[in-house]
């Protein structure tokens, strides 16, 4: 399974909008074990298929200190949202950068699964705010664009510095 190159903000794909999935087959299936073998060596704990310049509303995510407990989601939908939570955010697109974000403190989501079954699942806390991230990633949307503009043009600033630094 290869790691994949996973793009870093201000890259304009990461404002590309994922397309459904049309099927849940071996190729969906391959997509998943790369894209999860990639955000365990990142490390990470969440990683959208847009990160890795695929379109497709594919999500990977783990929150377990073990990683073991790899949950994937296909063509999530947010079914219900209530109340409202600040929590620190990170992004693999966005390496080294930590900034509150307010969403919902818990969310109702529906995807299918590895096997194509619809699943229904409530989640708050890390898990309900990670599944919130990596949605906007399939939106086109990277958790910066949360912040004031100020804070969005240093961010850029520093990433393409950055990327200049290791040319």
């Amino acid at each position: 399974m290869p790691i994949l190159p996973i793009l870093h903000y201000p890259d304009e794909r990461l404002h590309t909008i994922a397309k459904p999935v049309s099927v849940v087959d071996n190729a969906i299936r391959q997509l998943v074990a790369d894209m999860a073998e990639t955000m365990y060596a990142a490390p990470g704990i969440g990683l959208a298929a847009t990160q890795v310049d695929v379109h497709l509303c594919v999500i990977v995510m783990d929150i377990s200190e073990t990683h073991d407990q790899l949950l994937a989601l296909i063509n999530p939908v947010i079914l219900k949202a209530e109340g409202e939570a600040v929590r620190d955010e990170g992004c693999l697109s966005v390496p080294g950068i930590y900034e509150p974000v307010t969403r919902a403190a818990r969310i109702t989501v529906k995807y299918l699964d590895l096997e194509g079954k619809e699943v229904i699942q409530t989640a708050d806390g890390l898990i309900g705010v990670c599944i919130q991230h990596e949605m906007d990633h399939l939106e086109g949307k990277v958790f910066v664009e949360y912040l004031s503009r100020l804070k969005q043009g240093r961010i850029k600033l520093k990433m393409k510095k950055r990327a200049r630094e290791t040319m």
